[in-house]
């Protein structure tokens, strides 16, 4: 049975698309690597590339992409709205078909080390591959950004798995981890200029504010559009779905007299998640996955 796995790595640059291309194109040329997807946020200034294949070839990928990044990301340049740590930001190793949990945080940790070895950079393991208990959540993982993390990298408690205490020069550090296929990266965005409605929103929402479970979510301005966004990780589609995130986003900034004007999917997302929309909105009665045209057809 052949084992594959999907890895998301996520790279500190989306306006240059010279450098993006040059990323993707070291993932696209190792062998038995399918590139699903490619996602540039030009206000994030950040790419979320989506790519498949067995698990040593994931791991070649994600490595020769990670070097590229190192080479042309410099993070002493860098401008965003997303918290970031490194030009090579988050990896995330997912099972998808023959392989286990077990078998990604393996893969986590040989991915890290070598990282940490042949690049010199400082990596933290997070999710399912966390050493440290508190470092389970990535959103702890990047409590501090690249620029207060390059004093605080120094501090015990804050020392990475693998690799040297301090800062890469210029490529920052890395955080490389092992999740389920549950995680959506989803996106609301709002017709008003004022990010604190945003951020007061995103803690309506976010889990440690009292929010839903699942839920990660922050406020941000969208500079080139003069408006703002609730950007939103959602862990688990199936306990928290996007219909209730959606509607109590839209409810709560009608208290501020904003409406939502569109959102969005970084990345991609499990088919599921979207027919679970159509079921809560077009009121379907007994509906099951079956009666998908795509799945019959395909099987």
């Amino acid at each position: 049975m052949e084992k594959l796995v999907e890895c998301v790595p996520n790279f500190s640059e989306g306006r240059r698309q010279e450098v993006i291309d040059a990323i993707v194109d070291e993932i696209r040329n190792v062998q038995g690597i399918k590139l699903l997807d490619v996602q540039s946020d030009k206000n994030h200034n950040r790419t979320v590339i989506t790519f498949v294949g067995e698990p040593q070839s994931a791991k070649l990928a994600a490595f020769k992409a990670c070097v590229k990044a190192t080479e042309l990301i410099d993070m002493e340049k860098h401008k965003g709205e997303h918290r970031r740590i490194g030009a090579t930001d988050v990896i995330p190793f997912v099972p998808v078909w023959g392989v286990t949990m077990d078998e990604c945080v393996q893969l986590a940790n040989e991915l890290s080390q070598e990282i940490a070895e042949k690049l010199n950079i400082p990596v933290y393991l997070y999710q399912e591959a966390a050493k440290i208990p508190t470092r389970k959540r990535l959103p702890d993982v990047k409590k501090f950004e690249y620029e207060d993390l390059k004093t605080e990298i120094n501090k015990p408690e804050r020392h990475p798995d693998y690799g040297p205490p301090h800062l890469h020069p210029t490529a920052g550090a890395t955080a490389v981890g092992a999740r389920d296929f549950l995680y959506i990266a989803y996106n609301i965005n709002l017709d008003t200029h004022d990010v604190k409605i945003a951020k007061k929103i995103a803690n309506a929402i976010r889990e440690t504010k009292g929010g839903y479970k699942y839920v990660r979510a922050m406020g941000v301005k969208l500079e080139d559009r003069n408006i703002v966004q609730v950007t939103i990780n959602m862990l688990n589609f199936k306990e928290t779905p996007l219909y209730r995130v959606f509607e109590t986003v839209k409810s709560e900034a009608a208290r501020y007299g904003v409406n939502v004007i569109g959102s969005e999917i970084v990345g991609l997302a499990p088919l599921q998640a979207f027919l679970d929309v159509a079921e809560f909105y077009l009121r379907l009665e007994g509906f099951e996955r079956r009666q998908v045209f795509e799945d019959n057809f395909w099987q």
